[in-house]
Order: C-alpha cells, then structure tokens, then sequence
C-alpha cells in the first residue's frame, strides 16, 4: 500500500509531520510531494527540520504566481507523479492551492482522494481557500473532518458517504510539539518577553494584506493597544511586500515589534505566552483555543465557529474600534469545552486508508 501526499504550506507540513507519523505506525508507505507553494526557508525548510519530517520525496518549486497559473502548474507536474508512483490514494490538507491541484490532479487517473480537515466553511465564496475546500470536498472520496460542525455543513450539501469524525490533526501535532516547544525554544528569552505581557499578531491574507484601507485600519487599531501592551508581529514575506508599497512599513517598525517569521516550536510558545493573540489564519484560531488563549480574528468570518460559540474567539474583521474595544478588554472568558477529538486523529485516519485501500 502506497499513499501519495501533497503539501505546499506551513500548516500543512504540521499535520503531516503527525500523520506520516501514524502512517509509518500503521506499516503505510508514504512519497511526500512538496508544491513549493511556501517556499521561504522560515516557512518551508525550517519545519521539516524542526518536526523531523522526512524531507518530501519532490519538490516541485512552485510559489509567488498567480493562483490560476499557480494551480494549473502544481496539477500538471503532480500528474506526473501520479503517473510515476502509482499510489492507491492520493492525501490532501487543508485548503490551499496545493489542495486543489492535487484533487484535480488526482481525477484525471480516477485515483481516490482523501482529504483532511474537511468539512469546514466561512460561507464566503470571495476567498481563496473556501473555494478550495469545496472544490477539494467534491473530488474527494474519504472526508476527515474535524468537528462536528463540518460534518454537518457536508450533509447539508448532501454528502454522508465517506464522511468520517476524525478529530483535528492539529490538536495531535500540538500534543505531540508542545512539550518539545517548551524544552527546546528559545525564543521568549531572546525576545525579552514575560508571559501574558504581549499580544501574538499574524497577518497574511489577501483580504487584509491588498487592501490599503484594511491593513492600515488594523495597523492603527495595533497602535493604540501597543500602548499597553507589546504587539509582537512575525512578518510574512506577503505583508512585509504590502506594507512597503503602501508606505506603512516604516511606522509599523517604530510602533510594533515586527519579527521574521518563525518555526513552529517557537510559535507554538509565542501563542501559549501571549496574553491574546490577534490573526487572519485559520489554524492559529483554533490553535489558540487549544492554549487557553483569547483571540481576535481579523477577518469578517471564521470557519472555526465552535471558537466564537465557546466565546474564545471574537470576530473583529478590520474594524479599528471593534479591535481596540476587545483587544483591551481584560475579562478572560469562562468555560472551555473539549472540542477537537482526543488527539488520536492521526491514528484514525492512518487506520481507516489501510482499511479501505490495502
């Protein structure tokens, strides 16, 4: 039995790291394709390193395109793979281009497609990544979902068979890195930082990073809570291009602490130290609902809705007053249900793909 798997970006490489772990278990032979879609060695490289992932089999050096170009690419050259490897099933995560060119890919040989994290919605066709997903749900045969919420949004669209409540990955992978985090990162002492005494901020969608009034709107909301608290930024090479175009990288740097961007283990810190933390990606979210952590979405939805019903998580989009208004607000929210599987997801979906396809 041989799976064939496809990432391309950071989150992406943290639930392979915990799957590939399970499929070795399992006794599954595994051939990693690497897009190349986060190519930045902070954001690529730096992560099979830090997760003692095996480095993938093919890269395939596709990154900063055009998304239409940048899929048809990624499909063309994972079909010659396919061709060449001729696993029983293809793997996917998530919801970026790298997702989809694989779905795709994968149709042209009618080779089985299972897709991780599926299930997941914001309702908003405008993005990207939403409509990765529903392209990616619709080729794929076996859908891991990690919340009850996403099983529910597929049989709503009229998909049961195939289904599965897995868990979440990622709720694996920080079982499994946290305790590593904590023995081997450096990264509070070098940055002089003390626990709850900083806020984390990440930045990286289109929506915020191409749209000048957004981004400023969210920059000056930072401002002002950076007087009383530390902004801490790891930079995406994304945002830090947006913020030099529109003129604002130079008041950013007085005001914030603007970083490069950083491996998981030290991410995993900074998020599990911070006494909020504020974001436009879908993974931190949940990932800081995992910590115990308060969060701020920067975004006018969220596919993680169970964060926002447990009352961890607000929903600011990038509206300044909303921003200063929850970002100062002091009260922690109460209650924190369980609400991601029992960090054996792995194993699950690693024993349902040698059950359906050996």
């Amino acid at each position: 039995m041989k799976v064939l798997t496809i990432v391309g970006a950071r989150p992406q490489f943290v639930k392979a790291a915990v799957v590939s772990a399970a499929l070795k278990k399992e006794k599954i032979a595994e051939v990693m394709i690497h897009t190349g879609q986060h190519y930045d060695y902070n954001m690529s490289a730096l992560f099979f390193k830090e997760l003692k992932i095996k480095a993938p089999r093919y890269n395939l050096g596709i990154g900063a395109m055009p998304r239409d170009e940048m899929v048809a690419l990624m499909r063309l050259k994972i079909e010659k793979k396919i061709k060449l490897v001729k696993p029983c099933c293809l793997l996917v995560y998530g919801d970026t281009n790298s997702t989809l060119a694989g779905a795709l890919a994968a149709g042209k040989y009618r080779l089985p497609v299972a897709h991780v994290e599926a299930g997941l919605r914001s309702f908003n066709n405008k993005m990207p990544e939403e409509l990765n997903r529903i392209a990616a749900d619709k080729i794929s045969e076996l859908l891991f979902c990690p919340t009850n919420t996403a099983v529910s949004n597929l049989k709503k669209e009229g998909r049961t068979k195939g289904v599965v409540l897995a868990g979440d990955v990622m709720y694996d992978a920080l079982l499994a890195f946290l305790p590593v985090a904590q023995k081997k990162s450096k990264i509070i002492k070098k940055l002089g930082l003390k626990k709850g005494g900083y806020f984390l901020v990440t930045l990286h969608r289109a929506e915020n990073t191409d749209d000048r009034k957004r981004l400023a709107a969210i920059l000056e909301a930072l401002y002002k809570i950076a007087e009383q608290k530390e902004i801490v930024l790891p930079l995406h090479p994304r945002t830090r291009k947006y913020l030099q175009a529109y003129g604002l990288l130079a008041a950013a740097s007085k005001k914030l602490r603007l970083i490069e961007p950083v491996g998981y283990l030290d991410n995993l810190l900074l998020m599990k130290n911070a006494a909020k933390i504020c974001t436009d990606s879908g993974g931190m979210q949940k990932e800081a609902y995992l910590l115990g952590v308060p969060c701020l979405t920067l975004r006018e939805e969220t596919e993680w809705v169970e964060t926002v019903k447990a009352g961890w998580n607000i929903i600011t989009g990038a509206a300044k007053e909303k921003i200063i208004k929850e970002g100062l607000r002091e009260k922690k929210p109460g209650k924190h249900p369980d609400l991601y599987g029992d960090g054996r997801a792995a194993l699950k979906i690693a024993r349902l793909l040698k059950e359906k396809y050996s």
